[in-house]
């Protein structure tokens, strides 16, 4: 019987990377005061979200505060620009050794993260990794081209993080069955994903 082909998925942020990109990336598009004064008003619901270390809202409330009614092509070259911010100052260079290992060795290499894809993209294209493999948060877009100031799905985290990559296998690999999966993460927002892996590997 013919091996089953490998897949590699690793998380971004805490994992690939040694920080949390999703902050400075709203910084980045709205600029601090902006981004201090969209989150201010959202202030009545933002407060019990903090204290409940929320993120999915926090989440859902930062990007309310930062995209609502931006057309979705300057926030997309927003990402092309920040991208290699993450590539030339925050890759680990232990994870990405690892990534490279499995892209040298012919694995096929996914980008699976609660961070948004529209620089997750540009990452994977600087990394070298083949076109669409990456699974994240997707931004809602309205029929004008401007995002709707909510998430295309809910944050890609936990159960969602699984249900998207076994899509994205459906669509790739012929299903999750079918592939020998290896997934590297460093949260309980991993947890689930590394549970279902073959081979679940948390990073330190």
């Amino acid at each position: 019987m013919p091996a089953r082909p490998v897949v590699a998925a690793f998380d971004v942020d805490g994992t690939l990377t040694t920080r949390d990109c999703v902050l400075p990336f709203l910084v980045a598009v709205a600029g601090p005061t902006g981004l201090a004064l969209a989150l201010a008003r959202r202030a009545p619901a933002l407060a019990p979200a903090l204290a409940r270390r929320d993120r999915d809202t926090m989440k859902a409330l930062a990007t309310a505060a930062v995209f609502t009614g931006r057309p979705i092509a300057g926030v997309e070259q927003a990402g092309r620009a920040f991208a290699p911010r993450i590539v030339d100052r925050w890759l680990r260079a232990d994870t990405l050794a690892t990534l490279r290992r499995h892209a040298a060795g012919g694995d096929d290499v996914v980008l699976v993260s609660a961070s948004y894809a529209v620089y997750l993209r540009p990452v994977a294209e600087h990394l070298g990794l083949a076109t669409g493999r990456v699974v994240a948060t997707e931004l809602g877009v309205d029929g004008d081209g401007r995002c709707s100031g909510a998430l295309d799905g809910g944050n890609c985290r936990g159960d969602a993080k699984v249900e998207r990559l076994h899509a994205w296998l459906d669509a790739h690999h012929g299903g999750r069955p079918a592939v020998e999966l290896w997934a590297y993460g460093d949260s309980a927002g991993d947890a689930a994903m590394l549970a279902d892996a073959d081979h679940g590997v948390w990073v330190t």
